[in-house]
């Protein structure tokens, strides 16, 4: 089975999910700047004395591939406990199968697709 996980952090939290991931030795990870809200809706700002009600608030996307269930619950509880501050705001850890993956070079397909060259 190939599992995808994605992860939605405060942005401030990356380098700790990212050496938490590397201490369990995942390093195939995919992180991209994103925009959203949650349960906060947002925050109010001031800029240049006028109040703002910012809607969108800066957050980092994981996504991560992994090969088996132990592997998943591994690398969810390492991004929990690296982006937890116990804050609104936190973010969400989602995971859920992929039907087929395909490394583009090689061409290989499921398992072997997504394990690094020894």
């Amino acid at each position: 089975m190939i599992i995808k996980i994605e992860a939605i952090v405060r942005s401030e939290r990356i380098e700790d999910v990212k050496d938490a991931l590397h201490a369990i030795q995942v390093n195939g990870i995919t992180v991209s700047q994103v925009m959203g809200y949650g349960q906060q809706r947002g925050y109010m700002e001031v800029v240049r004395g006028t109040q703002v009600d910012v809607q969108m608030v800066p957050k980092v996307k994981f996504e991560i591939v992994v090969s088996s269930e132990e592997w998943e619950a591994k690398t969810i509880d390492a991004i929990q406990k690296a982006a937890y501050t116990g804050e609104i705001g936190d973010g969400k850890i989602f995971s859920y199968e992929i039907r087929t993956a395909m490394k583009i070079r090689t061409k290989e397909t499921g398992y072997d697709a997504i394990q690094e060259q020894e």
